[in-house]
């Protein structure tokens, strides 16, 4: 196919920039210097203008204007990583950076364009939940021009490319993401650092070498829990010399500790650099200290609000074994620390000389305030006493409106997330008036009835196992079978028994709920009447379930609405909850997703499931999201979902929904309920036959 000409060119452009163009400032320079170009890039360049200028015509101007340039130095897969840095420098610090990394596309060419680099993006994913899986507190990813982290979050560097091949770059972010880690599992940040360093003569160069220290010291922990993954280390580079080995021998024992590393750096004459590899983070103590300080104070006061209320719950189970009983006054919690065979702390509560049952928040609470401590203080074991007298006090703090959660999400046209662009806040539902669980109850009292002996039987439910080598009975098919083979002369099998196997259930199942403002009405009342069946009935069968309300209203108000948690209890506050669900804004699904997904993935089951509950598409104020955009952020968001494990399904009662269903959830994770008004009964069906 022939290249266009300048005139072609030009008109397209014009199409393209009208915005932005005007008698001093036309299209036709541009044009002129695109047309030498082949076919396939001058039409590269224009699909892509129509992209960006969809965001912004100025930086599509300016796209094209750096264009012919960065076609001289970059192929095209690297222009596309060049055009996303870019988009991506727009998103988080507006237009006049975004222009300046268009125009310094050789800068971006310098830092790495080898054909083997990783993104950061195409590593994160898996990175996420390789750190998600390592012992500790949660930690999230974010990208930086270093590696780094805040004890909060782990800064990797947007691409790497190092390593000799993609295998090698993935494994080194590994590596780094992996002592980063360590430096928050293990105390790096425990330690004034700035004061260990200030005074010697060259502080920086006395913190690149502390820096050094805590990489030989964390080296030997992380050897000893992924012995392969510092076998991989090694394999690519010798960070430290024998000699090294035998200098640096305290650092290399399991109970080494930031200290030592301090202690060792006194002892070095700092004359020359210190040592570093590709995967040498940089420590950063003052931001470090800062997000240490505040988690400090958050969690010393969640966890004597968890320790009121474990208090509060002790106190009224002995009560109501001995009315006269006053247990519970004066007690205190005390806390023993032991170490498992994997060398990593594992803390025990009591009251009173008995063992107490700490919830899995309680357990990480523990887990991180040791982290940054050392120990559990005795002060904070002390249970808060505005607290101690409520029975289920709300031990995880809701985000103050000021503090939202950011999200990226996925710009299909660029192919690229748009980093930290949805700001996403947990609110409670207020309770609803009247008693609206007991009346749906009423209403179906036949259906409940019925429900609940099929959940029982489900629950009991024995599958039985066919041609086994023995069992409970003889399998009449397998003996029939047997006769045969030996009329035409075969071997008779051992396979000849039956056997009843129980069923073990370990399921975690996260119910989200459309409560955008088209639920108004009949809808909404059917999305109560089905909650209220479908809590009845897993009551009774002991699964794991959490509930959420998701709506909002563009990417700076996306919100979720907490109405049963999975550490909750299907009291009467969750009925009023259920009860209290009411018609919002609009459907930005894809934020919500990436939330609840989120925090599926900390519940600790063999299968789980994210089961929507929805009347319509994606969809929003701007219609920027709505169409094709929001269905493939929202798709997107379950791919991801999918790769941590979670099983998502949807259940619609939108007549349009097989034009977009199939293509975000896949053909057989979606059903139609036809009759709104059977919604109630068929999702406790859809509910059985998914986790049967």
């Amino acid at each position: 196919m022939p290249a266009l000409t300048a005139p072609e060119l030009n008109t397209r452009l014009d199409a393209l920039l009208n915005p932005v163009l005007s008698s001093r400032r036309t299209a036709r320079a541009l044009a002129d210097a695109l047309a030498p170009f082949t076919r396939g890039q001058q039409e590269f360049t224009l699909r892509w203008t129509e992209i960006i200028a969809r965001t912004n015509y100025e930086m599509a101007y300016q796209f094209v204007a750096a264009t012919p340039a960065a076609l001289a130095t970059l192929d095209t897969a690297n222009a596309e990583a060049w055009i996303i840095h870019a988009m991506d420098t727009y998103d988080r610090a507006g237009l006049y950076l975004g222009g300046e990394a268009f125009k310094n596309f050789s800068a971006f060419a310098d830092r790495g364009a080898e054909q083997n680099a990783v993104r950061f993006d195409e590593a994160a994913p898996v990175l996420t939940h390789f750190v998600c899986a390592l012992a500790g507190r949660r930690l999230e990813l974010d990208v930086a021009p270093v590696a780094w982290t805040d004890t909060a979050t782990l800064y990797l560097p947007p691409r790497m490319a190092a390593g000799k091949t993609r295998e090698q770059n993935f494994l080194i972010y590994k590596i780094i993401a992996t002592l980063l880690w360590a430096q928050c599992r293990y105390g790096t940040f425990s330690a004034d650092l700035e004061a260990a360093t200030q005074q010697h003569a060259d502080p920086a160069r006395a913190l690149d070498w502390l820096n050094f220290l805590e990489c030989v010291r964390l080296e030997a922990r992380i050897a000893h829990l992924l012995p392969g993954l510092i076998r991989d280390l090694r394999d690519l580079n010798q960070l430290r010399s024998a000699a090294h080995e035998k200098q640096f021998a305290r650092l290399l024992t399991l109970d080494a500790t930031v200290a030592d590393s301090i202690a060792l750096l006194d002892t070095l004459s700092l004359e020359n650099e210190a040592p570093a590899d590709v995967w040498t983070c940089t420590l950063r103590p003052a931001e470090a200290a800062t997000k240490r300080s505040a988690r400090i104070a958050q969690e010393k006061d969640e966890l004597q609000a968890a320790l009121a209320a474990l208090l509060a719950g002790e106190a009224k189970s002995k009560t109501q074994d001995n009315a006269s009983s006053t247990a519970g006054d004066g007690e205190t919690f005390e806390i023993e620390t032991r170490t498992n065979a994997a060398g990593e702390p594992e803390h025990e509560l009591s009251l009173g000389g008995k063992p107490v049952a700490a919830p899995d928040h309680v357990r990480k609470l523990l887990d991180s305030i040791a982290q940054d401590l050392g120990e559990i203080p005795d002060d904070y074991l002390t249970p808060r006493a505005d607290s101690a007298t409520q029975e289920d006090a709300d031990v995880e703090e809701i985000p103050p409106e000021e503090h939202p959660r950011y999200y990226d999400e996925w710009d299909y046209q660029r192919r690229h997330y748009r980093k930290h662009w949805c700001a996403l806040r947990e609110l409670d539902v207020p309770a609803g008036e009247g008693d609206f669980a007991g009346d749906t109850l009423k209403k179906y009292a036949p259906q409940v009835l019925q429900l609940r002996r099929s959940f029982e039987m489900l629950r009991g439910e024995d599958r039985l196992m066919k041609r086994m080598t023995h069992g409970d009975d003889i399998d009449l098919d397998a003996v029939i079978a047997g006769y045969a083979d030996l009329r035409a002369g075969n071997e008779l099998t051992e396979r000849l028994f039956t056997r009843r196997h129980k069923a073990e259930r370990n399921l975690a199942v996260m119910f989200m709920v459309d409560m955008s403002g088209s639920t108004k009405g009949w809808i909404n009342e059917v999305e109560r009447e089905s909650l209220v069946l479908l809590a009845e009935a897993l009551e009774v069968l002991g699964d794991r379930y959490a509930i959420y309300g998701f709506s909002g209203m563009t990417r700076k108000r996306c919100e979720i609405f907490r109405i049963k948690r999975f550490d909750e209890a299907y009291s009467s506050d969750v009925r009023g909850r259920i009860a209290g669900i009411a018609p919002q804004d609009y459907t930005r699904m894809g934020t919500a997703i990436r939330h609840l997904t989120g925090l599926l993935d900390t519940v600790d089951a063999r299968t789980k499931l994210l089961i929507t509950l929805s009347d319509g598409k994606p969809d929003d104020y701007s219609d920027h999201y709505r169409g094709d955009y929001g269905i493939e952020d929202t798709r997107q968001a379950l791919i991801e979902a999918h790769r941590a494990g979670i099983n998502p399904f949807c259940i619609t009662i939108d007549h349009e929904a097989r034009a977009y269903l199939p293509h975000m959830y896949g053909a057989a994770n979606w059903t139609l309920v036809d009759d709104v008004s059977r919604l109630p009964l068929k999702v406790t069906d859809i509910y059985r036959r998914l986790t049967t």
